[in-house]
């Protein structure tokens, strides 16, 4: 009879389970219907194929979840199974990550994926032990500089007030400190920012510009990357526990499936988007030479006010490690930063 009573049980909890499916609410600032929510929900459907439906992701796109730092604190709850975070969002969780952040590190896109191939090991095992974990790291394109009036040099950038995230204090004061007028604003606050007048500049990669109109208010795009847009989709480690580990595997490998499709389809579009806001308007600031100097100059004083008071200078040494590695192995490259 108990026996009975026991298998009854077991099939009784193997029914709710399939009648239920995991409900991952995964929060998004990316707009929607934008190729970042599309490749999310395109995630959604494969990882509910690959689960025989027992996943259910759920997006809340166009930052209706909150800032990333609201995300990470409905994360902390149990309210979001996840979210999709950009450079600053990850720093949230592991400050040491602000280190892809510094202006003008990486001369091209292959040496940063090398970077980061080689200290993504290191930071997902930092960031699991937060309470977290990284499904899938994705880059966004490269941040560009916006403005109302034309910006060539540093000291013209210093004229203008320049919309910046919100929450980061330290960060905010290293800026001050440098000479620049930075308002803490966050990007669903950015149009009304620059209708206001109260920002007149921004860091912004070309596309997201784009698709969220914000050129009109800002027609000069100067033509230097400053830093490449670098994060990806991370889950509260109580709900990737709960996902049986037979599926783990696949579900990873189609992320990074999904991730890499993205990231060639978003070259494209990129190139695209300028094409459409040069036609609008948009005028494209050519970088003068002489004024290199000068951008790495500026860049070099940040890095000696964020060293061990935003990141370690561990982990800042071992990025520079491994990007004179990679030109080592790249000799042929002519890198304008070669005095690194």
């Amino acid at each position: 009879m108990k026996k009975k009573v026991f298998f009854i049980l077991i099939i009784f909890i193997v029914m709710i389970g399939q009648i239920h499916p995991l409900k991952m609410k995964i929060g998004s600032v990316a707009p929607k219907n934008s190729p970042w929510d599309k490749a999310l929900r395109e995630l959604g459907r494969e990882w509910n194929s690959i689960s025989n439906g027992l996943i259910d992701l759920v997006i809340y796109p166009d930052g209706i979840a909150g800032t990333e730092e609201d995300m990470i604190r409905k994360m902390k709850f149990g309210i979001l199974g996840g979210a999709v975070f950009a450079n600053t969002g990850i720093t949230k969780i592991y400050s040491d990550f602000y280190v892809f952040n510094i202006p003008f590190t990486f001369d091209s896109e292959e040496e940063f994926r090398y970077t980061t191939k080689k200290m993504n090991p290191y930071f997902e095992a930092e960031i699991e032990k937060k309470g977290y974990k990284v499904i899938l790291w994705s880059m966004a394109g490269w941040l560009n500089i916006f403005s109302k009036n034309k910006i060539e040099y540093p000291k013209d950038l210093k004229s203008h007030k320049i919309s910046f995230t919100t929450g980061e204090p330290k960060m905010e004061r290293v800026w001050k400190e440098s000479g620049y007028q930075v308002i803490p604003n966050d990007l669903s606050d950015l149009m009304m920012g620059l209708q206001t007048g109260m920002v007149n500049a921004f860091f912004l990669p070309p596309l997201v510009t784009a698709s969220g109109q914000y050129f009109p208010l800002a027609k000069n795009m100067l033509d230097l990357k400053i830093t490449p847009v670098y994060g990806g989709i991370v889950l509260s480690n109580k709900i990737w526990k709960k996902i049986p580990d037979k599926y783990k595997e696949k579900l990873i490998a189609s992320a990074n499936r999904i991730s890499e499709e993205l990231n060639k389809k978003i070259k494209s579009l990129e190139v695209d988007a300028i094409k459409v806001m040069v036609k609008n308007g948009l005028k494209i600031i050519p970088t003068p030479e002489e004024s290199m100097a000068k951008w790495r100059e500026t860049s070099a004083e940040g890095i000696n006010l964020l060293i061990n008071k935003v990141f370690s200078k561990r982990i800042y040494d071992q990025m520079i490690a491994f990007i004179k590695e990679y030109r080592k192995k790249n000799k042929s490259m002519q890198s304008r930063w070669s005095a690194l």
